[in-house]
């Protein structure tokens, strides 16, 4: 071999040799390379099963995964550890333990600190002892308890409404509720920021859907005045307390536009139940609304009412119609009692004990002026319970959540796609059960951190 050759050579390898290695790696990899199997010895199913690429019908060669995978290479190569899926080893509070290490909680719903509560796990206790765990069907057929019914006129009560219907889900309340009252014919409108399980009930149930900007009751308007006519019912949905930014809507100006273009009003107050309102009633309680003003209640258990499931609230004839009509009612088992009676005795603390109310606002309100105090962007939040730090980058936020979370501080980041990548944030739940103290020093290590990394 001359000179020449050997020139040619990478880690002892010809040229040849490179290009018939690289074919290779690029069939082990490459999911559209690799032929099907043959389904049938018949030779036409066999040919058709060849031609079919195996991203179609294998799930780790499907572009989701294949994303997933990259996304966890970047991370892994640029040194950042995955902030999800931590496991806490007891009631998540104002302190979680995790990994046997206590850390202060800002990443929990659990916002009158009824979780966990004695009275409130008792109620549960109880309810195993005299129904089991579970409900075995649907309630529509022999899954009914009396704790259910308890619970809806518990709810109906406490909001102003004339019934009141749980289910098993929040995702799916809104999801099988929207999706079954509006169809074809219709037009859903809804806050940009609205929750995802609301963009899904308006897919399954193929209404027009149009966003409006976030709390723009003008554009919702300008939006709603050309195409009303061209539909049949039109729905319009916003957030009690948005999730995201925690600021609430202008429900009164909302009823107003609802009403002068003959339009159905619902608002998701998964996040607002307990939180807004002098008393945590909710936003019709913090605007001083008639609740009947708002067709469509909706809202969760598994927040300020400890448990776990979704409700409908409204008139006598939206709730018979869902219980007798909405799949997601009749086709699913009834909720777990031991759950409902959970959250109904949580609700019951709720009226009971309203003060948690006022200390939960004192302590979120401290929180967000020690943020913006700081220079902290805490975007649109009005520290309710909700209080984003904005970061700006998706990466930062990452690397930040995991820095806090080394010094024993647990909260989430929000990163692209769930928000505009300029938006990447860290999300902060407070809780009545959170102290001054911690409240304190959770902002100055978020600073200290945060300057770090500037």
């Amino acid at each position: 071999m001359d000179r020449s050759d050997d020139s040619n050579k990478v880690f002892g390898l010809s040229r040849d040799a490179r290009q018939e290695l690289a074919r290779r790696l690029k069939g082990r990899h490459d999911p559209d390379a690799r032929p099907a199997p043959p389904l049938s010895p018949l030779a036409p199913v066999a040919a058709v099963a060849a031609a079919i690429p195996v991203r179609h019908y294998r799930f780790e060669c499907m572009e989701g995964h294949q994303e997933l995978v990259r996304s966890h290479a970047i991370a892994a190569r640029l040194g950042v550890g995955n902030p999800y899926f931590r496991q806490h080893q007891g009631v998540a509070r104002d302190t979680t333990v995790i990994d046997g290490q206590v850390h202060l909680n800002f990443a929990t719903y659990n916002y009158l600190d009824l979780c966990g509560h004695p009275e409130v796990s008792r109620a549960a206790k109880d309810a195993i002892d005299r129904y089991g765990t579970s409900a075995s069907a649907s309630r529509l057929v022999s899954g009914e308890r009396p704790i259910h019914r308890q619970l809806e006129e518990a709810i109906a009560s406490l909001l102003g409404c004339e019934a009141c219907v749980v289910m098993v889900g929040g995702h799916a309340t809104n999801v099988t509720t929207i999706g079954h009252l509006l169809g074809p014919r219709d037009l859903i409108v809804h806050d940009s920021l609205i929750h995802n399980s609301v963009a899904q009930g308006a897919v399954l149930s193929g209404a027009r859907r149009i966003p409006f900007p976030h709390n723009d009751v003008d554009a919702l308007e300008r939006l709603l005045e050309p195409v009303r006519h061209d539909h049949e019912r039109t729905l319009i949905v916003t957030e009690g307390h948005f999730s995201m930014d925690g600021d609430v809507p202008p429900l009164p100006r909302l009823i107003d536009v609802k009403n002068r273009y003959r339009a159905l009003l619902m608002v998701d107050e998964a996040h607002s139940l307990g939180v807004v309102g002098p008393r945590g009633r909710g936003v019709a309680e913090h605007f001083g609304v008639d609740p009947g003003d708002v067709d469509i209640w909706m809202g969760t258990l598994s927040k300020t009412l400890a448990g776990c499931g979704g409700y409908i609230a409204g008139s006598s004839a939206l709730v018979e119609m869902l219980k007798f009509t909405a799949p997601g009612f009749v086709y699913s088992v009834g909720m777990a009692p031991p759950l409902a009676a959970a959250s109904l005795a949580a609700l019951e603390m709720l009226r009971r004990e309203p003060e948690r109310v006022t200390v939960l606002h004192e302590r979120a309100g401290l929180f967000l002026a020690l943020c913006r105090d700081a220079g902290l962007d805490t975007g649109l939040s009005q520290g309710f319970s909700i209080v984003p730090v904005i970061i700006g980058s998706s990466h930062r936020a990452v690397v930040l959540s995991n820095r806090l979370f080394e010094r024993r501080i647990n909260v989430q980041p929000i990163i692209a796609p769930a928000v505009e990548e300029r938006s990447a944030r860290l999300r902060f739940f407070i809780s009545s059960a959170h102290s001054q103290e911690q409240i304190r020093t959770a902002v100055q290590t978020l600073v200290e951190e945060l300057e770090k990394l500037r």
